[in-house]
């Protein structure tokens, strides 16, 4: 899933967008009321991207879990987070079977699920693997012919003043 622009705000209810960066506060926009405002230093802001579970092996990152919360109820809503935590466990315990029990707590499938829901309501559960397939071939073979040899100019170009800089400073010597 591309979770990249997607913010939690600890003490804040639902999801954001990141919008700018401001001098003192980073400005984002409430998913569900598309309400803006600003969150300040003192926030604890998460980007989604950079969320993990614990599982067994090796933590899993929520995009990953998104996917296969998907593929469980094939692009549907997933179950109440207001659910029963043992409702939730038993869910989260069918989509992910290797979660580690112990570190993952109820609130936090809950908050995956509340999330989850709100991404789906909203369209926004987008597959990341089919883009990056899709580009591969065509700029791969776009990027061998044309497009590289421009870029290498382009650096070349930049290259110059520092050239010109470098024999000045042997004739000071």
């Amino acid at each position: 899933m591309i979770l990249k622009d997607i913010l939690s705000i600890s003490g804040e209810p639902g999801l954001f967008k990141f919008i700018a960066q401001g001098k003192n506060a980073m400005i984002v926009e409430q998913l569900e009321t598309k309400r803006r405002s600003s969150a300040f230093g003192s926030s604890k802001v998460s980007s989604l991207e950079e969320i993990t579970v614990y599982t067994e092996k090796e933590d899993m990152p929520l995009g990953k879990i998104f996917d296969l919360i998907y593929e469980k109820h094939n692009g549907g809503p997933a179950v109440d987070y207001k659910s029963d935590p043992e409702k939730l466990k038993v869910w989260f315990g069918e989509v992910v079977p290797e979660y580690d029990k112990d570190k993952v707590y109820p609130s936090d499938i809950k908050k995956i699920a509340h999330w989850y829901n709100i991404l789906q309501e909203l369209n926004l559960l987008l597959k990341d693997e089919p883009e990056k397939e899709a580009e591969k071939p065509d700029s791969g073979e776009k990027g061998a012919k044309k497009p590289a040899g421009k870029k290498k100019e382009k650096v070349a170009l930049k290259e110059e003043p520092a050239t010109k800089k470098k024999p000045s400073k042997p004739k000071t010597k």
